[in-house]
């Protein structure tokens, strides 16, 4: 009597690799950002945090460049200073508030990569670019979602 193999067919290398959950920033980015202006006002930009439950976005100029990120943190000193100052929240611009060196990553980039960065400078959110263009906005939360979805063949 022969031995059964008990291993089932084989897969070939080919087709395994089609299977692979996909791992690069630009399967999990968000692509469809809510962006402000330099010259916007801090208030209407609290306004669009609200209304459309963001934390941040970025800042783009007129020529659609990346020039800052502003945050719910960024709003924070405005509204700090309206109240040391005995103010209401004025038509003060983004471009006073906003981080002006942002950190960006590239859309190639793996979610692992990603998350050492994140890890490294306590970041919530990071740009991600292409050819030196905005394409698309990644946060903490899309890199959790993305490890969820990868089985544990993928962890490499």
């Amino acid at each position: 009597m022969g031995i059964k193999s008990f291993q089932g067919r084989r897969v070939k290398d080919e087709v395994k690799k089609e299977n692979e959950a996909p791992i690069l920033v630009t399967d999990y980015m968000t692509k469809k950002l809510i962006t402000f202006n330099p010259k916007q006002s801090i208030l209407e930009v609290m306004e669009q945090f609200a209304k459309y439950n963001i934390s941040g976005g970025p800042v783009l100029d007129d020529n659609g460049f990346l020039v800052g990120i502003i945050s719910e943190a960024d709003c924070m000193k405005q509204i700090s200073e309206s109240r040391y100052f005995n103010q209401p929240i004025l038509d003060k611009s983004v471009e006073k508030y906003m981080t002006k060196d942002v950190e960006t990553i590239s859309h190639e980039m793996s979610i692992f990569d990603v998350a050492g960065v994140f890890h490294k400078n306590n970041r919530r959110r990071l740009p991600v670019m292409k050819d030196g263009l905005l394409v698309g906005q990644i946060s903490r939360k899309d890199i959790v979602v993305a490890a969820l979805k990868l089985s544990g063949a993928n962890w490499k």
